[in-house]
């Protein structure tokens, strides 16, 4: 027998690791696998149209052989910009097919925050919808490089974005027999990108492995099995919950019924629970109001949905109790996380939502937790610290930011910057969210990057940004300002015109108040719980934008 050799092969360069064809991780696999046996059941659902797993199959290739084509390959970026359609999923399948790192790109973003995805990522090619083709254009046109681009939805709308060719066209074009491409399992498959107090967005690095060990550890956590077989992707798919939601199902070989993107219709959403026995769906807590608030819902069928959850926002008593009354058949569960994390790490299940209400539960399985202080030592249990992670399903870093993944992952853990406490039975409180956060209507809106748009004005000579409380919404922005010059601050509507042009809608400020100057600690940060205070005492003088 020869000695082994004393050099580790590279595993990003897919010549040097033939031993990985035989393992099959990625999403393009798991596809491929179900296309050869089960090749004519469908696999995803948009309104009218169904896939089967043999034509998606077969779409996916033509896809990637399109990439590969435009000279796309091996550790390239591929950003994928659109609305919930089927052709997002396509473009995810393809990107890891082609063992490219895919980038799922908000929607609601503006274009210059766009550009910073596309150039920050190094994307080396683009899939996007046609109704976002314009607002894509203006973003290239910012760099010096911009992606090959594909778009998909409207024949004539390819000659808005310089250089593209039309979607159909391409794989129409395209043979759709892929040669294998061979990706280990721990090299990235997506990017997603989640704003940080720093202002600017970082993208957490997914590997393949990431991914797959999450789904199968929710599947054992929840107790999916082959009766939840019917997943409604509600949640937008360049989201975390989103795309990652996908998966228990596709490793199932069920079906995924996509909900288009907008305004949130609760009869609709009933609709297709019924038409396509939904059998599992997560919503955030405001979908969950309207669904329960239909009047006709007691009258429905219903009785194939047998796991539902919620999560991104608080939920009330009076609210879970109604959902486990108008769906007595299902299980109610409650997940935690983030996008760093795959991104369950604690779930709250069944009776427990109700028993430990407020609560985010207990760790995911193949998720370990401490609770510590700002030296890493462990607090006892009722006090608070922060919750920090090891597990197989935390991301490999930040994409080209060392400083960051080193901060993050300091003493060996992953810090969330979740600040939590920790009930006698062993489940888990947050007491704070992460540092300068608001969450509305799901969405993460991170203070630092919104007002750095707002100390942009020319009338500003100061702002911090906290939330506020919102019927809808569960929060919005209020923007606290100090203006240059006394007597001549923005008004709301030139704050507006500021912030359309900047910023995606739902990160906007919906309300203003003026104030001389920001209240300070010694060291001259501003102490945003004295703005809370104020704001919950009536002191601040809050207007509508």
């Amino acid at each position: 027998m020869s000695a082994p050799s004393a050099v580790t092969p590279d595993p990003r360069r897919p010549a040097e690791i033939p031993r990985m064809l035989g393992r099959g991780m990625t999403m393009g696999d798991q596809l491929a696998r179900h296309a050869r046996t089960i090749g004519d059941h469908p696999a995803f659902v948009f309104g009218t149209t169904v896939r089967t797993y043999r034509e998606l199959d077969a779409r996916v290739s033509r896809l990637a052989n399109a990439l590969r084509d435009r000279g796309v390959g091996h550790g390239d970026r591929i950003a994928v910009l659109g609305l919930n359609t089927l052709e997002v999923v396509e473009a995810f399948f393809a990107a890891t097919r082609v063992g490219g790192i895919c980038v799922p790109v908000n929607f609601r973003l503006a274009a210059g925050e766009i550009a910073y995805v596309l150039g920050d990522s190094g994307a080396a090619a683009a899939v996007v919808h046609a109704p976002l083709a314009e607002t894509y254009a203006q973003a290239a046109g910012e760099l010096t490089d911009p992606p090959v681009c594909l778009v998909y939805g409207d024949g004539d709308a390819a000659g808005s974005v310089p250089g593209a060719a039309d979607y159909e066209d391409a794989l129409g074009t395209a043979s759709p027999e892929f040669d294998e491409v061979r990706v280990d399992e721990h090299e990235p498959a997506f990017i997603m990108y989640t704003s940080g107090t720093t202002g600017k967005p970082k993208g957490a690095v997914l590997t393949h492995f990431n991914l797959v060990m999450h789904a199968f550890c929710n599947m054992a956590t929840v107790g999916i099995t082959g009766d939840d077989r019917v997943w409604m992707a509600a949640a937008p798919l360049f989201h975390i919950a989103g795309m990652s939601g996908l998966l228990p199902t596709l490793l199932m070989g069920g079906r995924t019924v996509l909900s288009p993107s907008g305004r949130f219709d609760p009869v609709a959403t009933l609709d297709t629970f019924e038409r396509e026995r939904v059998s599992s769906v997560f919503l955030v807590p405001a979908q969950w109001q309207a669904i329960v608030s239909v009047p006709d819902i007691d009258r429905r069928d219903l009785s194939q949905l047998r796991k539902i959850s919620w999560g991104a926002a608080p939920a009330s008593t009076t609210l879970l109790r109604t959902i486990m009354e108008k769906f007595p058949q299902a299980e109610l569960s409650t997940a935690f996380g983030q996008t760093e994390c795959s991104p369950i790490t604690t779930l709250l299940r069944g009776e427990d939502s109700l028993r430990k209400i407020g609560s985010v539960g207990t760790p995911m399985l193949g998720v370990e937790v401490r609770v510590v202080d700002d030296d890493m030592n462990d607090v006892p249990r009722g006090e608070v610290g922060e919750i920090v992670y090891r597990s197989p399903m935390v991301m490999k870093e930040y994409w080209n930011k060392p400083a960051e993944t080193a901060e993050v992952f300091r003493g060996g853990w992953f810090h969330s910057g979740d600040l939590v406490r920790q009930d006698e039975d062993g489940y888990f409180y947050v007491v704070d969210r992460k540092k300068d956060m608001i969450i509305s209507g799901g969405e993460n809106i991170y203070c630092a990057e919104v007002e750095d748009v707002l100390a942009g004005h020319p009338k500003i000579a100061e702002v911090a940004l906290i939330g506020m409380a919102d019927e809808k919404w569960g929060e919005t922005p209020l923007a606290v300002l100090a203006p240059r010059e006394d007597g001549d601050p923005p008004t709301a509507a030139e704050l507006e015109e500021w912030c359309t042009q900047r910023l995606a809608r739902y990160k906007r400020p919906r309300r203003l108040a003026v104030v001389p100057s920001l209240p300070r600690n010694p060291s001259g940060k501003v102490l945003k719980t004295t703005l809370r205070a104020e704001r919950d005492s009536g002191a601040l003088p809050i207007e509508s934008v």
